[in-house]
Parts: structure tokens; C-alpha cells; sequence
């Protein structure tokens, strides 16, 4: 098989007896796109995708954009269009703008579902979802609020204003904050288009532009290493929380050294791991029922046309040994 551009990283065909010419239930390819490429969080969702692919028996293409862009997403999209792949699953970069090549993936045959960041759902037939948005973005703010002794002002760093998940747990943090404590205040939200080096230079200029900050939220896995390593550098350690949601392996050294407090998380492999699952499951017709148990996953909860994977994990300077990924 020709792969051009896209190296399949697991091949099914290794496994078939060549008497079976014929494509058969089994032999599909699924396409997955994340939102960047080269970034840990990502790398892991890319090995559980790989688990996956090997445990499932299907061909697995795996390929993002060096940078959060849509419309370098966009032309992956379109190369897999032409490689006549069976479903394409998608972390977008923005809800919308995606919307006419997906619907040209469509046209073709092909089936697109979206995880960790949706698009408008006319677009896709499935979300797979971390976690309830509600309840992370709510309990996000709770750990920030009870590092600050629920007062003082903070900042929120976040990956994209546009990307649909983002925004949701966004508006639900600051809700929480709202509703629940109303002597914090929110002074900056600034947006890191999930670049580490973009997101370290924001934290500095928070820092610089808010002498009385007392606490960091990062909002993309990304944020809160680099918000650590400015209030380090800064001299802040103990005086500015760090928050907010990226990976135990990206965070153990500031929560060990208490330049951050308190990270929470989910599995990205796990998400890696369930998607080419339940891209399968669609593409055998085999229906998703609340409650399914997913191997390697656990029991996923349905909510509308959303497959939600399950809780958030939190991480501490007590418990972060426990965790490698």
C-alpha cells in the first residue's frame, strides 16, 4: 500500500490471511487529526490511539498541525479526503470554519465524529467528550478558589477563545467564580494558541501588568507549566496559585517545587484509546449505549450525541508519583 504523505502507524493487513482479497468488516482506516502536533498531551492521545489500532485490528492514520491552525487541519482533512479514508475523527480548532470540509468527508462517504474539541454538530454524527463540561469548568475554579482563600484577583490563560470546548469550560469557570465567589476577581484572559513559548511570555506579562495577582488558571495543557516556571522565575513561588488542567508528567516538577498547587486532569491516552474504539463500533453499525464498557476505558456515559469518557483526575505534590503520562 502506497501511504504517501501519512505513515500508517498500524497496519491490520499484517494480520489477514492474503486469500481475502475482498475489503472486509475489519479492514477499515481511521484518520485522526488533534488539534497540534508534538505537544505531550497529544503524543499520549497518539499512544493510545496506536493501542488501539494494534488491539482493534484496523488501519490507524495519525497526523496534526505544527501549530493550532484550522486551515493547516483543513488541508490534513482534505489529503485524507483523497486517501478515501473510512472515518475521520477531528479535535477542532474551531467549530465552524471546519464545517465545509467535513461536509465534503461527508458527500464522500466517509464518517466524522470529533473528540476532545467539537465543531457545530451539523458537522459530525459524534462527540467524544473528556468530561461533563459543567462539571470541569465548575470544579476547575473550585481548586483555584480554595489555594487563594477564595479572594483576590486572578487571570485565566487558555488555548483558543474559539475552539468549542475551551469556551465551555471557560464560561462555566467563570461562572463558578461568579456565583460562588464573589471577592475574586478576574483581571486578564489571554489566549496561548497552545504554544508553550507564547504561553510563558503571557504569564510573564501577567505578572508584570498585575503586581497583586494571586493566582494562574490554565485552561490547556500547555498554561500551566508555563505559568509555573514565570511565577518561579519571578520570584513568586507561594504567592501566585497555579491551576488548571495539563499533564502529571508536565507539572510534577512544579508541583514538587510548589511553584503550582494543584493540576487536574484526564487519561489522554485513555481518550486516544476510546476514540479509535468507538470509531470502529460506528463504522461495524454497532450502536453506543450509555453505560458501554469500553476496554482499557471504563463505562462511558452518553448525553445527547456527546460520549462522555469520565471524571477528572486531580494531582498534588502528594499523589503525582503515582501517575506517568
Amino acid at each position: 500500500m502506497n501511504t504517501g504523505k501519512y505513515q500508517i502507524i498500524y497496519n491490520s493487513e499484517q494480520k489477514k490471511e492474503q486469500k481475502n482479497q475482498n475489503k472486509s468488516k475489519e479492514d477499515f482506516t481511521i484518520a485522526i487529526v488533534p488539534k497540534v502536533s508534538g505537544i505531550p498531551y497529544f503524543n499520549a492521545v497518539e499512544e493510545g490511539a496506536l493501542e488501539a489500532g494494534k488491539d482493534l485490528n484496523v488501519n490507524l492514520l495519525f497526523e496534526g498541525p505544527p501549530i493550532a491552525d484550522w486551515q493547516q487541519q483543513r488541508n490534513i482533512i482534505e489529503d485524507f479526503i483523497q486517501r478515501d479514508v473510512d472515518l475521520i475523527a477531528v479535535s477542532a480548532n474551531d467549530p465552524k470554519k471546519l464545517g465545509p470540509v467535513l461536509q465534503k468527508a461527508r458527500e464522500k462517504g466517509i464518517r466524522v465524529i470529533t473528540w476532545d474539541s467539537d465543531t457545530d454538530a451539523k458537522y459530525r454524527e459524534l462527540f467524544i467528550n473528556m468530561v461533563d463540561p459543567e462539571n470541569l469548568g465548575r470544579h476547575l475554579m473550585d481548586n483555584l478558589a480554595s489555594k487563594m482563600g477564595e479572594k483576590g484577583e486572578y487571570a485565566i490563560m487558555t488555548g483558543s477563545h474559539v475552539a468549542a470546548t475551551s469556551s465551555a469550560w471557560m464560561s462555566y469557570i467563570i461562572k463558578q467564580q461568579e456565583e460562588v465567589y464573589p471577592e475574586m476577581k478576574l483581571v486578564k484572559v489571554v489566549e496561548t494558541d497552545d504554544n508553550p513559548q507564547k504561553s510563558y511570555l503571557g504569564a510573564q506579562k501577567l505578572l508584570k501588568d498585575y503586581p497583586n495577582l494571586q493566582g494562574i488558571l490554565g485552561s490547556s495543557s500547555v498554561g500551566p507549566p508555563a505559568a509555573a516556571q514565570a511565577v518561579l522565575d519571578a520570584g513568586k513561588t507561594g504567592k501566585v496559585t497555579v491551576t488548571g488542567l495539563s499533564t502529571p508528567n508536565l507539572m510534577r516538577t512544579h508541583l514538587k517545587d510548589g511553584s503550582s498547587q494543584i493540576i487536574t486532569l484526564w487519561s489522554p491516552k485513555k481518550l486516544g484509546y476510546l476514540t479509535v474504539s468507538l470509531a470502529k463500533d460506528l463504522l461495524n453499525g454497532d450502536k453506543i449505549k450509555d453505560g458501554k464498557h469500553i476496554g482499557k476505558v471504563g463505562n462511558v456515559k452518553i448525553k445527547g450525541d456527546t460520549v462522555i469518557m469520565g471524571l477528572p483526575i486531580d494531582f498534588t505534590r502528594e499523589n503525582i508519583d503515582q501517575y506517568d503520562f
